[in-house]
């Protein structure tokens, strides 16, 4: 479904990726996980069209969209869950969700749509007149994560779902992203937590400054002693 071909990315003067190749196929989840500034989150914005490509190719099923603006890899079947949320803090969650659904002009399906993010996440159906603002930071989340979904994707990209979340909350979250996965969607999921991302994952890629240094099944790395050591926290 996606391949990236050794891409090349600078932020400023500083090379942010250097020569990175991955692929995900329809159907799976692909955690990228590492330490911060490794370059997960410029991989997602590259993919978005947010950054622009030294070198290199982004193929999304068999089209180039290196320099396919945002709006226009949204319409191709890619969403983002942007690292930190970013919903619309002055809108309530149904305009959230509406602004999710942008390019759909269908307004009976996109009711229907609605009905299942709020069954998907239901803390959403019982805030959905709310400012987003006041929402905690797990609500956000689900909101960030329902507001993509309403674009119909046949990719999501997801930007640290488990910062800042409660334990709890955090198993709540990737349980709904494994029901998303099994609903036909296809993740990729950049996760500093490195323990949960690999638990959910069929495979993964292990970044470092700015190149992918391991990669593999993702229940083989969660039992690599080199993985455990630096990116789980074990000795």
């Amino acid at each position: 479904m996606l391949e990236v071909k050794n891409l090349i990315v600078n932020y400023g003067a500083i090379r942010a990726l250097s020569d990175v190749s991955f692929n995900v196929e329809e159907g799976e989840i692909v955690a990228l996980i590492g330490a911060n500034g490794a370059g997960k989150t410029t991989i997602l914005n590259t993919i978005s069209g947010l950054l622009p490509v030294v070198k290199g190719q982004v193929i999304f099923k068999e089209m180039d969209i290196t320099k396919v603006s945002p709006h226009r890899i949204v319409n191709l079947g890619i969403s983002h869950v942007p690292e930190g949320r970013r919903v619309f803090p002055r809108m309530s969650v149904i305009e959230n969700l509406e602004m999710g659904a942008f390019i759909r002009k269908d307004r009976a399906r996109i009711r229907k749509s609605m009905d299942e993010i709020f069954r998907l996440f239901p803390r959403l159906g019982e805030r959905k007149e709310q400012m987003a603002a006041t929402l905690s930071g797990g609500e956000q989340q689900m909101l960030a994560m329902g507001r993509a979904l309403m674009a119909k994707p046949l990719l999501m990209l997801m930007d640290e779902p488990s910062m800042g979340l409660a334990p709890m909350l955090v198993t709540e979250i990737f349980k709904i992203i494994n029901d998303i996965n099994r609903s036909g969607t296809t993740i990729l999921l950049v996760e500093q937590n490195a323990n949960i991302a690999l638990s959910i994952a069929n495979r993964a890629f292990v970044m470092e400054t700015g190149n992918i240094i391991i990669q593999g099944n993702a229940n083989e790395l969660a039992v690599n002693p080199a993985i455990r050591k630096a990116y789980l926290g074990e000795e």
